[in-house]
């Protein structure tokens, strides 16, 4: 049954804030552009020239930068949210969004590969690579399958999601045994609040790190499988 609980209400913000950033910078997008303009256009330069052309070459990442902006920047909004007062936990938290973002990267990199090399040419080159003695496939073929067609997935789900549960646990310690140290403790265990407070404050800068550092490679990965798919062992 459908639940609308607190970090379904984290994600909607995070979605609503995020098209609405685009869309403000789409709608005010002039030739010379403003201070707002330039920071979009270079968050999404960071996409398609660090990522999209560095793995996939210009053509490449001309057809691919779409999917590669929706995943990044959608990955990098909801795991913001994560260390933005009054929200305080990361939409990706949760299995629903990782695993559905590393859906959306199964069938980017499937399609390419099924468009580049038809859907027969993709299904061989991945699990059956040439070179390789007949009997070999026997073993070889199940671990391309394992390895190509749920691992990848798996993996892309299972990374995110364990970085954002970490810092949120992380967050959650530090602030907690700093509001007990104190509003309850007493005498001069007061006073071990003030470090867990300045780890709460360290901890939060690292987790705005980590929550770019997921999307980048999140994005990135998604931008090798494709380029694994689109061309023959």
């Amino acid at each position: 049954m459908f639940e609308f609980n607190r970090i379904m209400l984290v994600r909607l913000i995070a979605t609503v804030v995020l098209v609405s950033v685009f869309w403000l910078a789409a709608r005010r997008a002039k030739l010379t552009p403003g201070r707002f303009q330039g920071a979009v256009e270079m968050a999404l330069d960071l996409v398609r020239v660090q990522i999209g052309e560095e793995v996939l070459g210009k053509e490449g990442a001309r057809r691919h930068t779409p999917v590669l902006t929706l995943i990044f920047f959608g990955v990098l909004a909801m795991n913001i949210t994560g260390i933005i007062p009054f929200l305080n936990i990361a939409g990706s938290s949760v299995v629903g969004v990782p695993l559905i973002f590393a859906l959306i990267a199964f069938v980017a990199f499937v399609t390419a590969g099924v468009r580049s090399q038809g859907a027969g040419g993709y299904l061989k080159s991945s699990l059956f690579p040439p070179g390789v003695p007949k009997a070999i496939y026997v073993i070889l073929t199940p671990i391309e399958i394992l390895s190509t067609f749920i691992l990848r997935p798996a993996t892309l789900t299972i990374r995110l999601l364990a970085n954002m549960v970490a810092g949120h646990i992380l967050l959650v310690l530090c602030f907690g045994a700093t509001h007990f140290l104190f509003f309850e403790a007493a005498g001069a265990l007061k006073a071990l609040g003030g470090l867990t407070l300045a780890a709460g404050i360290a901890f939060t800068f690292f987790e705005l790190f980590i929550a770019v550092l997921q999307a980048y490679i999140f994005t990135l990965l998604t931008a090798v499988y494709i380029q694994l798919s689109e061309e023959a062992h």
